[in-house]
């Protein structure tokens, strides 16, 4: 079944504005205003992001005004950066529950070579036939990490993480960029028809965030997963017009 992906891109190209790292980071990453959701939904409606990335329970609690607004991207599973040794994301909500909510696709993270891999691999094998018997796209986080990860940047790990993201069925695999454009157009070929979106990351300089956004597209990335680099800036709505003017080769 071929997946509509157009709830969430526009001519194959996107931008998402994730929001899921209070989990994932803890209230580090906020101030007196990004740390209330209000504050970034209306940043991702006025910027008619393709969809904003939220864990659960700011979906319950903030999304319900929004849901007209801008499409979004339920995150099914999470972990904090309290416990050490490999990482584990294990799921922390339903497809049902999405659906509930009113989310136009599902995310996932695996931690590609991690020990866990195998319990993360079985559990998104349920939520994708689950998500796709529903029309819904999937989204993977596929980022290496574990003991056995020397560089989880290096090309062929990345490439590797890019060839799962396909094999076990996503149709938009973020990921991050290593800094080498010609890299990244292996590991974009990598993974076939499914999408490749870059993640945004800590924060950076504009210029630096502008010129790493030229070269993903260049490289046939379809767009990004951002979100400190937003709603961190003074002005996330006048650098959200730029990286679209990027994104879309305006």
């Amino acid at each position: 079944m071929e997946i509509n992906l157009n709830k969430i891109t526009r001519n194959r190209k996107c931008i998402f504005l994730a929001y899921d790292q209070g989990l994932e980071h803890g209230p580090t990453d906020f101030n007196d205003k990004n740390v209330d959701p209000k504050y970034v939904l209306d940043i991702a409606a006025k910027g008619r992001y393709n969809a904003v990335i939220l864990q659960k329970g700011i979906a319950e609690k903030y999304y319900k005004p929004y849901k007209k607004k801008v499409p979004l991207i339920l995150k099914l599973n999470g972990k904090t950066r309290l416990l050490k040794g490999d990482p584990v994301s294990t799921q922390v909500c339903s497809v049902k529950k999405a659906i509930e909510l009113g989310a136009s696709a599902v995310g996932y993270t695996i931690y590609i070579g991690s020990e866990h891999e195998p319990e993360m691999f079985s559990q998104f094998k349920k939520i994708e036939e689950e998500a796709h018997a529903n029309g819904l796209p999937v989204v993977m986080w596929a980022y290496p990490r574990g003991a056995v990860v020397k560089n989880e940047l290096g090309r062929d790990i990345l490439a590797y993480a890019a060839r799962i993201g396909l094999e076990l069925g996503a149709d938009i695999i973020k990921l991050k960029y290593n800094g080498r454009i010609n890299d990244l157009k292996w590991i974009i070929k990598s993974a076939g028809k499914a999408k490749v979106v870059i993640a945004g990351g800590s924060k950076v300089s504009e210029k630096e965030l502008l010129k790493e956004t030229r070269e993903v597209i260049r490289a046939g990335a379809s767009g990004l997963a951002i979100g400190r680099n937003i709603w961190q800036s003074d002005n996330p709505l006048e650098r959200t017009k730029k990286l679209k003017e990027i994104i879309w080769e305006k």
